[in-house]
């Protein structure tokens, strides 16, 4: 609640004094079989992200609101170069294989039907993605490589709404990546590991399986807290530090 409070009072500052982001913590435990939601992975990532900027890139200065919870998850050092995908349209420099291929990479989960955030779906030639920040899912008509059409969707029917868009970001949607490492890694340690035999084959294959984050410690080289992002001269303030 008083977490709530801080971020409602520098929202008012924000746009015009600063630029103010809430980090929030996983709604799972790191060891669970679940995985944290796709919009709090993304939410996360948007503030590394932001993190990244050089300080001469921003007009005004940034601020960050995070539980002490949040703040002692530890992530792939990965995260801070993952890429956000951007559908564009008109745009042709991928194919619809290549698109399938980043989406598998960003943990993006291959559905025949999208349903939730997190989901892709390819019909003929025609790109369904549920961006993991935004409200609707988002449809791409292609034409050869190139993008025709981009609309928003609905998920009750699958119909799509009436407006036109130009243009949507496609953020991570695991902090886990299917990076070609993280899956050879898994594919070694398949046998090693009897009670997540089956977890392990999936992630080697590319897809993304519920509660893989629990075995980021076997899979990555390395996790550091998100404090490392922080640029050196950050002042961190603590309320209610006991």
């Amino acid at each position: 609640r008083e977490a709530d409070q801080v971020r409602h009072a520098l929202g008012l500052l924000e746009s015009t004094r600063a630029q103010v982001w809430d980090l929030p913590a996983w709604e799972t435990l790191p060891h669970e079989r679940l995985s944290p939601h796709p919009e709090t992975i993304a939410r996360r990532a948007s503030v590394i992200r932001a993190l990244g900027q050089p300080d001469s890139a921003r007009d005004v200065p940034l601020v960050v609101v995070a539980s002490i919870r949040a703040l002692i998850q530890p992530v792939s050092p990965q995260l801070a170069n993952a890429p956000w995908l951007a559908l564009r349209t008109g745009q042709s420099d991928h194919s619809l294989d290549s698109w399938t291929q980043q989406l598998t990479e960003l943990a993006y989960q291959r559905v025949d039907l999208v349903t939730r955030r997190g989901e892709y779906a390819i019909r003929g030639g025609i790109l369904d993605v549920f961006p993991a920040l935004v409200d609707h899912p988002v449809r791409a008509d292609f034409f050869g490589d190139t993008i025709d059409e981009l609309t928003w969707f609905q998920v009750s029917d699958q119909r799509s709404l009436d407006d036109p868009i130009d243009q949507v970001w496609i953020p991570p949607a695991r902090e886990m990546l299917l990076t070609p490492s993280v899956r050879e890694r898994a594919r070694q340690l398949a046998g090693e590991y009897p009670g997540v035999d089956g977890m392990l084959d999936k992630i080697a294959q590319g897809i993304a399986v519920d509660g893989m984050e629990s075995l980021q410690p076997v899979l990555l080289d390395a996790l550091v807290p998100i404090i490392d992002f922080f640029p050196a001269q950050a002042h961190i303030v603590e309320l209610e530090p006991e």
